[in-house]
């Protein structure tokens, strides 16, 4: 078994991030809940413990809290944000509300004597996201990080091997923090780094024999990374035995459905079912975004179900639904203790009275570039590999309001017309796309007045999917998808381009 790393959760939305950071340095994790036992802990014998950050304040009464003995039981531990907060007031330092809030990046000036900074220059940029501070170490600790309006921006406790900073060195807007986790990890916790995509790739497809037998399993397969790296997986663990249908709900992409049925039509056993009928009826006048995932989670599944039924003759009972669930769709579904960001139609979104009675989902574990290499590792081609990512409800959450195949049709042109300008770039975007708003506006074409639909344009750039930076499109080509798309695309009067990060806003705008 893998040297592993626990990290428990106090409602932090970084959590997945920070357990990516650590697979990255080559160690593997796993996420539990802040109230894990100390019992079971122990017994799971990892190497380190990072404690994650959090909303609340540790002092309120209710706040989430952990035992004393978490820190006594001689396993190196890591708090961060709400996590070293929490350290300091479990272990008798003080935390207090901040005379002055910090977020964003701060310049940090840190002790390169500390294992945690071993190989860094003093001076470092930390993200920073916090109204409470510690103002009174425990007894043991000694600052080994600053800020102009944080005193004690880190902190560590070398002879107990407890370190924590009160900014997130798990982020990208902190250029050095994945050289502080690997410090820690190897410095502090010993690791050998013996965590990879191969090995990551082995134990699934043991597990996948071993959770379904000889039965069979029913994929839904959209065509994306996800579900096209779990078809590959799962087609390794049991060929033969696994039937993938593919649910054109009329949301796809332009041309879209006809590329994912040319990829796999001889590669998998596979049917394609055309319901775009069936899924614009269900979401005629539904505006509200969750609704939209609800209802087309449902129908998802319903469509499978009716494919389903078709097979049983052959198989028998199919109880087994695979699905391409990876680590993002999980933290913003709000599992675990984290906050809700929007529920995503293979993770909040299934009803509770479907004829598959259990759950498939190889991919939970893993961040979107993990899936890129797992599929690189499972020979997949280019093409699907480093597809572009597409919410599982396709169009229907890149159209704001409620949903028309007019308005589908529409932005299929615009978002194609996008992707054609940015895909001639040397250096692209990580992910970039239109989206149908629900503003219409006052345009004039040649002698006459329009009132068309507003088209927003998104790029951004972003590793982990978790945080991301607006990619900088240059203004020429900017102007240029915007004539095209005005000209081209009848009903549309305005472009604009989103220049908005995350956070503040998610990737996509639903």
């Amino acid at each position: 078994m893998n040297q592993r790393v626990i990290v428990l959760d106090f409602g932090g939305q970084y959590k997945e991030l920070i357990a990516r950071r650590v697979r990255e340095c080559r160690v593997s994790s796993e996420i539990l809940r802040g109230s894990t036992p100390v019992d079971e802990l122990k017994r799971l014998a990892p190497i380190g413990i990072i404690l994650t950050g959090g909303p609340d304040s540790v002092y309120r009464d209710g706040a989430p809290r952990c035992d004393r003995s978490l820190f006594e039981l001689g396993i190196p531990v890591l708090g961060i944000c709400y996590g070293m907060q929490l350290m300091a007031y479990t272990l008798g330092g003080e935390v207090s509300p901040c005379q002055t809030s910090e977020y964003g990046r701060k310049s940090v000036s840190a002790d390169a004597d500390a294992p945690l900074f071993a190989g860094l220059s003093t001076s470092q940029i930390g993200l920073m996201s916090h109204t409470d501070q510690v103002t009174r170490m425990p007894d043991g600790f000694r600052t080994i990080a600053s800020t102009a309006d944080c005193a004690n921006a880190a902190m560590a406790d070398v002879k107990r091997k407890l370190y924590a900073t009160q900014f997130h060195p798990e982020v990208e807007n902190t250029p050095n923090g994945t050289a502080m986790i690997r410090n820690f990890l190897y410095n502090v916790c010993g690791a050998v780094g013996d965590y990879d995509i191969a090995g990551y790739r082995a134990r699934m497809v043991a597990e996948i024999r071993e959770q379904v037998g000889d039965e069979h399993v029913l994929l839904g397969l959209s065509g994306g990374v996800d579900s096209s790296v779990c078809a590959a997986l799962l087609a390794e663990a049991i060929p033969e035995r696994v039937h993938c249908i593919f649910v054109d709900h009329g949301l796809m992409r332009l041309n879209e459905g006809d590329e994912v049925e040319a990829a796999f039509v001889n590669r998998v056993d596979f049917v394609r079912v055309n319901a775009e009928q069936r899924f614009l009826a269900k979401l005629k006048g539904v505006s509200d975004p969750e609704r939209k995932r609800k209802i087309i989670g449902e129908e998802f599944v319903r469509v499978f179900e009716d494919e389903a039924k078709k097979l049983l003759a052959a198989h028998g009972n199919i109880r087994f639904l695979a699905q391409g669930t990876i680590y993002p769709d999980v933290v913003e579904s709000g599992a675990n203790e984290s906050a809700t960001i929007k529920s995503h139609h293979n993770v909040g979104g299934l009803p509770k009275d479907m004829m598959f009675t259990e759950l498939v989902e190889p991919l939970r574990g893993l961040f979107k570039d993990e899936v890129r290499a797992l599929g690189r590792e499972l020979k997949l081609p280019r093409a699907l590999t480093e597809r572009q990512p597409f919410p599982g409800p396709g169009l229907a959450v890149r159209i704001i309001g409620n949903i028309t195949k007019r308005k589908a049709d529409i932005l299929r042109l615009a978002d194609a017309i996008f992707r054609e300008e940015v895909g001639r770039l040397r250096v692209k975007p990580d992910q970039y796309f239109a989206v149908l708003t629900d503003t219409k506006s006052v345009g004039v074409m040649g002698d006459f007045r329009t009132h068309g639909y507003t088209i927003a344009l998104r790029a951004v750039k972003t590793t982990d999917f978790m945080t991301c930076e607006y990619f900088p499109l240059k203004h020429d080509l900017l102007g240029r998808a915007a004539s095209r798309i005005v000209d081209g695309v009848r009903g549309v009067s305005r472009v604009v381009y989103d220049v908005t990060g995350k956070p503040p806003a998610t990737i996509e705008w639903e």
